[in-house]
C-alpha cells in the first residue's frame, strides 16, 4: 500500500479503516465504485463504500478522502448517511470485478483478474490505470504466470455476461465474520451473488444465510442443487433450518428434508411442527446437555467449543438420558459462571440449580421475552409435559422475531441517490 501519490491495490484497500481528520474512526472500506468504459480508457474512481458501525454501508466520494496509506484511509469526516444503492451504470471492484475472465490483448491469453490498482492523476481524481491477472495454465499442466498489465491491455473488464468466479473476491473477504459477509452479499446484484454462494464451503454459507433476510436465503438455495442445498441445511442451526424450509413451496422443502440426514431431517421436522411464535417454534434443539455424574471439567470443554454461540454457551442442562432433545427428565442447569467457582472434579449434580425459569412449548413470544427479561436470562430452557428438555430459547432467538422483518437494513432506503 502506498499513498495518494503511488498506486493503490485495490484488494489491499478493502477491510482499511477510514478516520475523520481527528483520528476518529467514521468505518471500514468495503469496497470501491467506478464507471467502466467501453473505450478500453482507464475508468474514473468515483468512491469508497464505507461500512459504519452497525453494518449500514454509506457512500464517500474520492473528493472527500484525503489521504490512503499503508493500513488506513483518511477522510473530511464530511459524510452523506443515507445507505449506499449501486446505480446500474457502476461497478463495484472488490465485489463485481475480481474474478473476471478476461483476454490479455498482445497475445490473446486467457486470464483471471486478481487486483486492480488505481492512481491519483494531475487534477486530485482517481482512475484505475492497472489490472493484476493470473493468466490461464499453459500447456503439459504449467501454471501460468501472473502480471500486471495497463488498463488498456486487457480485454473483456466491460463485459457483464458468462461465468464468473469468486476465489479472489472470497480471498479478500475471507477474514470477515459471517454477518458481514452477508451484509456484502446482500448489495450484490444477484448474479454475483449465486457466483459468490456457489463458491462458497457449505458451512461458510450456512452462516452466511443465517445472517440473511428469508428472501434472500431463499434465493440463493433456489439456486443451488437439491443435494447441496440439503447439506447446507445440514450445516445451518436446526432453528434457522426450519425457519428456511418454511419459506420453501412444501413440496421443494420435503425433497430437501428428505435429502437431509435422518437425525438433522428429525429436529427441523419438530421444530416446523410448532407454532412460529411459540417457544417451540423459537427455540434451537442443540444446546449443551450433561448427565448428573458428568463433572465440572466435563462441562467446561463442552462450553469452550469454539462453534457455540455465547447464549448457548451460557448454561449446561442436565438430564436423564438419552443426552440429546427430547431428552430424559430434566433435572435443572446451570450457568457457567458457577461453573467456574467449584473444583474441576465436583460433579454438575451438586451445583445445578433445580428451579431454573422454564418455558412450555405452547408458551408465546411475549410470554417467552418477558420470562428472559423478569429473570436477566440469555437462555430459558423448553420442557413438555412429560418433564423433557426439548430445546432452549436464546435471547437473539426472541429478538429476531421481535425486531421489524427489514430490521437488517438498518435504515429506511431513501430514493435519492447516492451521487447527488
Amino acid at each position: 500500500m502506498s499513498s495518494t501519490s503511488g498506486r493503490v491495490f485495490v484488494a489491499r484497500l478493502a477491510g482499511l479503516v477510514a478516520y475523520d481528520p481527528a483520528g476518529d474512526r467514521v468505518g471500514k472500506v468495503r469496497d470501491v465504485v467506478v464507471v467502466l468504459r467501453a473505450d478500453a480508457k482507464p475508468p474514473r474512481v468515483l468512491g469508497l463504500v464505507l461500512e459504519l458501525v452497525g453494518r449500514r454501508t454509506v457512500f464517500c466520494p474520492m473528493t472527500r478522502v484525503t489521504s490512503i496509506d499503508a493500513g488506513h484511509v483518511i477522510t473530511t469526516g464530511e459524510l452523506n448517511l443515507r445507505r449506499f444503492e449501486q446505480r446500474s451504470s457502476e461497478t463495484l471492484l472488490v465485489a463485481q470485478l475480481l474474478d473476471r475472465s478476461v483476454t490479455v490483448r498482445h497475445d490473446e491469453v486467457k486470464a483471471v483478474v486478481y487486483d486492480v490498482g488505481m492512481e491519483q492523476g494531475r487534477h486530485r481524481e482517481w482512475f484505475c490505470t492497472k489490472v493484476a491477472v493470473h493468466e490461464a495454465a499453459k500447456r503439459f499442466g504449467r501454471r501460468g504466470q501472473s502480471q500486471v498489465l495497463d488498463w488498456s491491455d486487457v480485454e473483456g473488464l466491460t463485459a457483464q455476461e458468462g461465468s464468473q468466479g469468486a476465489s479472489n473476491l472470497l480471498a479478500t473477504l475471507d477474514a470477515m465474520r459471517p454477518a458481514d459477509l452477508a451484509n456484502v452479499i446482500r448489495e450484490l446484484p444477484a448474479k454475483r451473488r449465486h457466483e459468490i454462494a456457489a463458491a462458497l464451503g457449505d458451512e461458510r454459507l450456512a452462516d452466511v444465510l443465517e445472517e440473511l433476510p428469508e428472501e434472500v436465503q431463499v434465493q440463493i438455495l433456489g439456486h443451488l442443487d437439491d443435494e447441496r442445498a440439503a447439506d447446507v441445511l445440514e450445516e445451518m442451526s436446526p432453528d434457522d433450518a426450519a425457519d428456511l424450509i418454511a419459506e420453501l413451496p412444501p413440496e421443494t422443502a420435503e425433497q430437501l428434508l428428505t435429502l437431509m440426514e435422518p437425525g438433522e431431517a428429525r429436529d427441523v421436522r419438530r421444530l416446523l411442527s410448532y407454532e412460529e411464535s411459540t417457544a417451540g417454534g423459537l427455540m434451537t434443539t442443540e444446546p449443551i446437555i450433561l448427565a448428573p455424574d458428568a463433572t465440572l471439567a466435563d462441562a467446561l470443554a463442552r462450553v469452550r467449543q469454539h462453534e457455540l454461540v455465547p447464549s448457548l454457551a451460557a448454561m449446561v442442562y442436565v438430564c436423564r438420558g438419552p443426552l440429546e432433545t427430547p431428552s430424559g427428565r430434566f433435572l435443572g442447569a446451570a450457568h457457567f459462571q458457577r461453573l467456574l467457582r467449584e473444583p474441576p472434579s465436583t460433579l454438575v449434580s451438586a451445583v445445578i440449580d433445580h428451579d431454573v425459569p422454564r418455558l412450555r412449548p405452547e408458551t408465546g413470544l411475549q410470554d417467552v421475552a418477558g420470562l428472559l427479561a423478569t429473570y436477566n436470562q440469555v437462555a430459558s430452557p423448553v420442557v413438555d409435559e412429560f418433564g423433557r428438555l426439548v430445546g432452549v430459547v436464546t435471547v437473539d432467538d426472541v429478538l429476531d422475531h421481535l425486531l421489524p422483518e427489514n430490521w437488517r437494513d438498518r435504515t429506511t432506503r431513501e430514493e435519492t441517490p447516492h451521487g447527488t
